[in-house]
């Protein structure tokens, strides 16, 4: 079968959606399906996946919103409209443009490992977790109900935001909830360095909350932090660490793939995500795979099983990150071997298997 997968970013953009799109099209393809991406990006990112051995359709982001999604329908118009599936990665960015393209053979698919509207608020300097503020009273979705229904089906990450979805949205469509990959690792016992090297990896964005982790990294002095990714955070987050008097402390490394984000986990003590909420954070399903400890939010979508041996706290405020930065190096030796323990693997091929059986479900006889 022919299956686009829609992205708004893709490698060597970092984030969940990119680093999911890019591992499904690989063991899509050798499940033999013909395969094209479509994402966001100038010619230079697209000249990057030359690689890859399936299509990359780039879509320039220039000219604001209206346009972006115009020319993103085009190419959806373009490769789509032979197409048995579209799976898309966001509600409004792929969302929006998929309407528009108005496709009437593929089955139209929604994989949610994020919440679109939540994020935006949180741009704003929202401080609400996912399910509290869906909670909230006047919180308005009719727009996401909207296009939630222009979809023949929903894939969750999780049961967690599928259960809020649930309780905020009428008529959904049919739904699933496919977890992420637990990949294959080389696991190592790590050993606690110093100074302590704490490791952030992801997008820059407000959600993530790394201007708290800043701040507790100011009362934790013998500690260095590296900050891997890129976004629009990136240089306020450079100009807090200057006022804070702890830039020499701090490396801002910009986006790591393959062997070098490798290496990263390799050479650090312990990832630190201490986002608002997580839904369900690859970054830290590929730490645990090599055995570095992780420290999460607690308010994660992650199962119980894709948690197992991760450190879970409450991370709002920049008091409870440093009182759990200095719980993990008290315990550092205890956790290490915890983290080190080979993981029940759930493979990239195993979510592939799992899309495809839902695909062949979706198609007609």
């Amino acid at each position: 079968m022919k299956i686009i997968l829609a992205t708004g970013i893709y490698p060597p953009e970092i984030g969940g959606p990119a680093t999911y799109a890019k591992a499904l099209a690989k063991e899509l393809q050798e499940l033999k399906h013909e395969v094209v991406v479509v994402t966001y990006g100038g010619e230079a990112s697209c000249k990057l996946q030359v690689a890859d051995s399936w299509s990359v359709i780039c879509v320039a982001k220039s000219g604001g919103p209206l346009l972006r999604w115009w020319r993103y329908s085009r190419a959806l118009k373009k490769h789509g409209e032979d197409a048995d599936i579209v799976y898309a990665f966001s509600s409004v960015s792929c969302g929006i443009p998929l309407k528009m393209a108005r496709l009437r053979k593929p089955k139209k698919i929604l994989r949610l490992g994020g919440d679109f509207l939540w994020e935006r608020y949180t741009d704003r300097g929202g401080k609400l977790g996912l399910r509290e503020w869906y909670g909230k009273k006047g919180c308005r979705l009719q727009v996401a109900g909207w296009l939630l229904n222009h979809f023949d089906h929903i894939v969750f990450s999780s049961a967690f935001q599928r259960d809020i979805y649930l309780d905020h949205y009428k008529n959904l469509p049919a739904y699933s909830v496919t977890e992420n990959a637990l990949p294959i690792g080389t696991t190592v016992l790590h050993e606690k360095h110093e100074p302590f090297r704490l490791l952030f990896l992801g997008r820059l964005v407000k959600f993530k909350n790394i201007a708290q982790l800043l701040k507790a990294l100011k009362n934790f002095p013998r500690s260095t932090l590296t900050i891997a990714g890129s976004g629009p955070e990136l240089s306020s987050l450079q100009a807090l660490a200057k006022k804070l008097n702890i830039a020499d402390r701090i490396a801002f490394v910009g986006n790591r793939e393959g062997k070098d984000k490798q290496k990263l986990f390799y050479d650090h003590d312990l990832l630190v995500l201490p986002s608002i909420t997580e839904i369900s954070p690859n970054v830290a399903l590929e730490a645990k795979a090599v055995g570095l400890p992780v420290l999460l939010t607690e308010e994660t979508g992650l199962s119980a099983t894709l948690q197992k041996g991760m450190i879970l706290r409450s991370l709002r405020g920049a008091d409870q990150i440093l009182a759990a930065i200095k719980e993990v190096q008290k315990k550092y030796g205890e956790i290490a071997a915890a983290s080190a323990q080979p993981a029940t693997v759930r493979p990239w091929s195993r979510v592939a298997e799992e899309h495809k059986d839902l695909f062949h479900r979706l198609l007609p006889s």
